[in-house]
C-alpha cells in the first residue's frame, strides 16, 4: 500500500530520475532481501498494483475507515485516473543497479568471525528465522540441549548464530518484544543446565513497546526471577517479557542504533 501512496516508493524514485544513471546502496532490513520490499523498493520493478492496495485495507477491515483522500486516489489509480507504479521490464531500470551493502548475514557473519576469535566453535544456523517468537524460543532451547548433551551441531565450546525477524501474537497487556519474548521462551528448556546462554537483540536497538533491544538468559535465570518473586510463564502469556528482564538486570540496552539488519539470536555453550 505504501508503494501506492509515494511519489518515490514501488519504483517511483528510478522513475523521476529517468533517463540518470541511478545506483542503489541497500540496508536490508526485511527477511531474505527481497528487494521491492526494502524502504519499499524506491528504485526497483514494483509488481504490486492498485488493485493489491485495496484489497489488504478490505481484508483487514480497514477500508471504510481511511482518510477520504487516500480513499479517492487508490480508486483514482483503479481507475486509470493515477498512474501506476512501474512495472518488471519498464525502460526506466535500464540504466539502475542496485547493491546490498548491509543485511542480516553480512551482520551474522561478523559475529562468527568474532566468536571464532574469542576461541568457540561458531556457525550459523539461519538467516531466516521467522515464526511465533516464543516458538522459536522453544525451538532454539531444544538445540542449545542438542549441543549440550551431545556437541551437535558442533564441538563445544560452540557458538549458534541466528537471524531473521519473527512475529508476537498480542494477547496480554504487558511491555516487551520478539527479541525478549524468544529469550524468556528459552529459558525454561535451558533450566539448570550449566554452560549455557541465549540472547536475542534487535539490531535496531528497539524491542517492541520496551526499552530494551532485547534480553539475555542463562541457566539460573528462572531461579533468579523467582526469587523475585515473578511467575515467569504467567510473565510470557501476558506479553510481559520487559518485566522479567527487567526483574533480573539482564534486558540489553543499547538505544537506539540508527539502522536496522533485522534481529540477531545467539546460543553460545561452553
Amino acid at each position: 500500500m505504501r508503494k501506492h501512496l509515494s511519489s518515490i516508493k514501488g519504483g517511483q524514485l528510478a522513475r523521476a530520475a529517468y533517463p540518470a544513471t541511478v545506483i542503489g546502496l541497500t540496508i536490508s532490513d526485511v527477511v531474505g532481501d527481497p528487494l521491492d520490499m526494502i524502504a519499499s523498493g524506491p528504485a526497483v520493478p514494483d509488481p504490486t498494483t492498485f488493485q493489491d492496495a485495496k484489497d489488504i485495507l478490505v481484508k483487514y477491515g480497514l477500508w471504510e475507515g481511511v482518510p477520504g483522500s487516500i480513499g479517492a486516489y487508490i480508486e483514482n489509480g483503479l481507475g486509470c485516473l493515477a498512474k501506476e507504479t512501474p512495472k518488471p521490464g519498464d525502460e526506466i531500470f535500464r540504466k539502475v543497479s542496485t547493491f546490498i551493502v548491509g543485511n542480516n548475514r553480512i551482520a551474522l557473519e561478523a559475529i562468527r568471525r568474532e566468536a571464532a576469535l574469542r576461541g568457540f566453535n561458531a556457525m550459523i544456523l539461519s538467516t531466516y528465522v521467522e515464526g511465533e517468537a516464543r516458538h522459536v524460543g522453544t525451538v532454539l532451547a531444544s538445540i542449545a540441549r542438542e549441543e549440550f548433551n551431545f556437541s551437535e551441531p558442533v564441538e563445544r565450546p560452540a557458538f549458534l548464530i541466528a537471524g531473521g525477524e519473527t512475529t508476537v501474537t498480542v494477547v496480554g497487556g504487558g511491555r516487551g518484544g520478539r527479541n525478549q519474548e524468544i529469550a524468556l521462551s528459552s529459558t525454561f528448556g535451558i533450566h539448570g543446565l550449566d554452560g549455557i546462554v541465549v540472547a536475542s537483540v534487535g539490531t535496531d536497538g528497539i524491542d517492541g513497546n520496551s526499552e530494551a533491544a532485547g534480553g539475555i538468559i542463562d541457566s539460573n535465570s528462572l531461579n533468579r526471577a523467582l526469587e523475585c518473586g515473578l511467575e515467569p510463564r504467567r510473565l510470557l502469556a501476558n506479553n510481559d517479557s520487559a518485566t522479567f528482564f527487567e526483574a533480573i538486570s539482564d534486558s540489553i540496552l543499547t538505544g537506539p542504533t540508527g539502522t536496522n539488519v533485522n534481529d540477531v539470536i545467539v546460543v553460545a555453550i561452553s
